[in-house]
């Protein structure tokens, strides 16, 4: 990695777009800062500490903290990836957002554009939700219209700037600027958290022998982490695939050996990012409106819902949640990756172009054969998701270790920067043979 880096300065386009993709993240940090027209922020940082972990935590991470300090990019990229998301799925179901995905570059301009439609429409949604949710609960400095609609207007707006910024960071940056702005984010918030695992686990510690131990536990259990989530990002299956022969004039063409590359982790970090969605909506909802601290049936489920009572020794019964939780992440695992991956569609591709895989006939055969194999990989993909998921929720539950960063934030953290490495290195090889060519 430091190496990559190290030949990137010294070109001088690469080095350009690095340099131009750490200002608009210093701009980002800045708008993350900068307090919300009409809200207390104070007010809003007490109520939030007051909620403890009830669902709004990983929203809050994601966020770089926008959302606990109420700045102008509360909002953050979220209405962008729910947008995003949607898209991925309406392209399924209606033919004619299908055809313009096949369409080549027009057709996904054509789709980019109409997420960030989507993307405005969602955030106003949002924007409206949070300003009468806060309005009604007295956490407005005045609750109008006018206060309303400033709201509304400064968070949409903020949104609408950071899909902007993600936009021209994969334009005139180093590229994957939508998942550079997330991680910047929740990167953000790792030294916060750090340092509360210190006060809680060393600072306070009995004796310097328990200090070190718990140092000791604590960076074995990240480090683990991380490199487990590497080898699952990086993990995949090679399909081999064998080209034929053709004649074409008096040149013998074709005969090449490739492959299909499958990756362990074809849904990447999405099943998690809809599992906690699901489950994490009625909890956030209840905390805005100022429900579900009671003692009935309703707040008991939300209770289940939510991930700070998983693993607690003490209430066993919420950790039925984790069960549903994890059901969740690998029937999304599967669902995903059924909506990305068509063997039917590669199958038949191959058979168009005089491939086939050794020992499998072409047509549907090649197919049942990448059914089969993307199925028992998948399994194995969504149980590593589950492993990193759970890891950081159980010593949550067991220890108390109240942080906001957890598996998902790992996964989206080491996914980016490896994906974004690869990238310039791609940028990299291109300019070498440029040079090459010109030369």
């Amino acid at each position: 990695m430091l190496e990559t880096l190290r030949k990137a300065f010294k070109i001088k386009d690469i080095r350009s777009r690095i340099f131009y993709t750490f200002l608009m993240l210093i701009v980002i940090r800045i708008g993350s800062q900068l307090p919300l027209p009409g809200v207390n922020g104070e007010v809003i940082a007490n109520w939030f500490a007051s909620q403890g972990a009830d669902g709004l935590n990983f929203f809050n991470a994601i966020t770089g903290g926008s959302f606990e300090q109420m700045s102008v990019f509360a909002l953050n990229i979220t209405p962008y990836i729910t947008s995003s998301i949607i898209m991925q799925l309406l392209t399924i179901a209606i033919p004619k957002l299908e055809e313009m995905q096949k369409d080549g570059e027009d057709g996904r301009k054509k789709i980019a554009e109409i997420t960030r439609y989507v993307t405005v429409v969602l955030a106003l949604i949002q924007a409206t939700a949070m300003a009468i949710g806060f309005g009604r609960s007295n956490y407005l400095d005045k609750f109008d219209a006018l206060h309303v609609i400033m709201m509304v207007t400064s968070l949409t707006a903020g949104s609408a700037v950071l899909m902007w910024i993600g936009e021209r960071i994969t334009e005139k940056g180093v590229g994957n600027g939508i998942s550079i702005v997330l991680t910047i984010n929740i990167i953000s918030r790792i030294p916060e958290d750090l340092m509360t695992l210190y006060n809680q686990f060393i600072k306070n510690a009995p004796n310097v022998g328990n200090a070190i131990i718990a140092a000791l536990v604590i960076l074995a259990v990240i480090l683990v982490t991380v490199v487990f989530v590497i080898i699952l990002q990086d993990g995949q299956r090679k399909i081999p695939v064998q080209y034929s022969k053709k004649i074409q004039g008096r040149k013998q063409v074709g005969g090449q050996s490739s492959h299909i590359p499958l990756k362990v982790n074809t849904a990447s970090v999405i099943p998690i990012i809809f599992a906690q969605s699901i489950m994490q909506f009625p909890v956030v909802i209840a905390t805005i409106m100022g429900k579900g601290n009671g003692t009935g049936i309703g707040s008991k489920i939300l209770h289940g819902l939510s991930q700070s009572y998983w693993c607690d020794p003490e209430q066993p019964i919420y950790s039925i949640g984790l069960v549903v939780y994890i059901i969740l992440v690998v029937a999304f695992a599967y669902f995903y990756t059924s909506i990305t991956f068509n063997p039917l569609e590669i199958a038949n591709n191959m058979k168009r172009q005089g491939g086939f895989i050794p020992g499998i006939r072409p047509g549907k055969p090649t197919s049942d054969y990448l059914t089969k194999i993307l199925n028992y990989i998948v399994f194995i993909g969504a149980v590593g998701l589950t492993i990193v998921a759970v890891i950081p929720i159980f010593f949550n539950g067991i220890f108390n270790a109240n942080v906001s960063f957890g598996g998902t934030s790992i996964i989206i953290i080491v996914g980016v920067i490896i994906e974004t490495l690869k990238q310039i290195e791609s940028q990299m090889l291109v300019r070498y043979y440029k040079g090459f060519l010109n030369d």
